[in-house]
C-alpha cells in the first residue's frame, strides 16, 4: 500500500470524459474512452503528481453503474500505475460504496476517494464507522478522506479526525474547509499518518503549515499555472506563488461563487480551453443559462494566456 509520504503535489480531478451523445437521456454508454486515453496520457505526461478520478465535478453521480465501471477499469489501464490514482467511490449509502470499492480494487488504481453517504446529514459517529467499515471490507486499498462538508452535509472535525485518523489505510485526505488554526493542529495529528490536499488557492499559504499538495480541476485547461505553483513553492519562491495564486483568483470583490454552476461550469471552460475535451454534460445538467457559458469562455481565454506565460517558465527552468 502506498504511505503518505509518497503523495504531494498536483493532484488533477479528472473529468467522466463523455460521448458525443452524453446528454442524450436514453443514451447507456457515456464514456469516451478514446477522450479520456488521449487526455489522462497528456496530464500525465505534462507532470501531474496524481490523478484521482469520479469525485463531484468527475461525476460520480451522472455516471450509471456500468458507465462508472468503464471509466474506473480504462483510467487505471490507461495510468498502468505511472502515477498514483484515486478513483472516487462516494455514493449513497455504505453498500452502494462497497459495490465501487470491490471494482477499484480489481483494478491498478492505488485506492479510493471517498466522502460520508451524504443524502441525509451523517452524525460524527456514523462518519467515523462509515470509514471504519471501507476499511475492514477492504483493508489493502489506500484510502483518500473526500472532505467536502457544503455537498456530504456533515463537518469531519478534529476529534472526528482522530478516530479517522487511527485507520491504517487512511493516508491522504482532499480537503479545503479548516481555517490555518484548524489545520495546523490536523497538521500534528496526521503527521507521518496521512497528507492532505489543499485548493490550489490554498496551496502557498497551506504548505508551510504541512500540506504536501494541492487538488485542481482548473488544471484540465492547462496544467502549466499550477505546475509553476508547485515549483514556486518546491524552491521556497514564496513571491512567485503569491503572484500565481493571485492570477488563479477571482478579482478582488467579486461576488461569491453560485456552487449551482461551480463543476457544471468548470467542465465548459475546460471544453472552450480546448487542453483535453472532456465532452459535453450529462443530465440533468443541461440547460446553461448564457451567462454562465459566456462566463466560461472569458475564464477559459485568460487560462490560455496564463498557459502561455507559465509554459515559459517551466521551460526556462528545465
Amino acid at each position: 500500500m502506498i504511505s503518505s509520504a509518497d503523495l504531494g503535489g498536483l493532484m488533477a480531478m479528472m473529468p467522466a470524459f463523455a460521448t458525443d451523445d452524453a446528454a442524450d437521456i436514453h443514451a447507456t454508454d457515456t464514456v469516451s474512452v478514446d477522450r479520456l486515453e488521449a487526455g489522462l496520457n497528456r496530464m500525465i505526461g505534462d507532470g501531474a503528481n496524481v490523478i484521482a478520478t469520479t469525485g463531484s465535478f468527475g461525476e460520480f453521480h451522472t455516471l450509471l453503474p456500468d458507465e462508472y465501471e468503464t471509466l474506473v477499469r480504462s483510467a487505471a489501464e490507461i495510468n498502468d500505475r505511472r502515477v498514483p490514482m484515486f478513483v472516487g467511490a462516494t455514493g449513497l449509502n455504505t453498500r452502494d460504496v462497497l459495490q465501487k470499492c470491490a471494482i477499484v480494487a480489481d483494478t491498478g488504481a492505488t485506492g479510493v476517494l471517498i466522502g460520508v453517504p451524504f443524502y441525509f446529514p451523517s452524525s460524527p459517529a456514523n462518519a467515523i464507522r462509515f470509514f471504519q467499515d471501507i476499511a475492514e471490507a477492504f483493508p489493502s486499498l489506500a484510502i483518500m478522506i473526500y472532505h467536502n462538508p457544503a455537498l456530504h452535509n456533515v463537518k469531519l472535525a478534529l476529534p472526528v479526525m482522530e478516530e479517522i485518523l487511527k485507520i491504517p489505510s487512511v493516508v491522504a485526505m482532499k480537503d479545503s474547509h479548516r481555517a490555518p488554526p484548524e489545520f495546523m493542529r490536523l497538521m500534528e495529528m496526521a503527521s507521518g499518518k496521512m497528507s492532505v490536499f489543499v485548493n490550489q488557492l490554498q496551496y502557498a499559504a497551506f504548505q508551510p503549515l504541512g500540506a504536501p499538495g494541492f487538488w485542481s480541476i482548473d488544471s484540465w485547461m492547462g496544467p502549466w499555472p499550477l505546475l509553476a505553483l508547485r515549483d514556486a513553492m518546491a524552491r521556497g519562491d514564496l513571491a512567485r506563488a503569491t503572484e500565481l495564486t493571485l492570477a488563479l483568483s477571482p478579482p478582488v470583490g467579486a461576488p461569491p461563487a453560485n456552487l449551482s454552476w461551480r463543476e457544471t461550469a468548470a467542465k465548459i471552460r475546460i471544453r472552450y480551453a480546448g487542453y483535453v475535451d472532456p465532452g459535453p454534460l450529462r443530465p440533468p445538467f443541461i440547460e446553461i443559462p448564457d451567462a454562465v457559458d459566456e462566463a466560461a469562455k472569458r475564464k477559459a481565454a485568460q487560462w490560455k494566456k496564463l498557459c502561455d506565460e507559465c509554459r515559459a517558465e517551466l521551460a526556462a527552468a528545465a
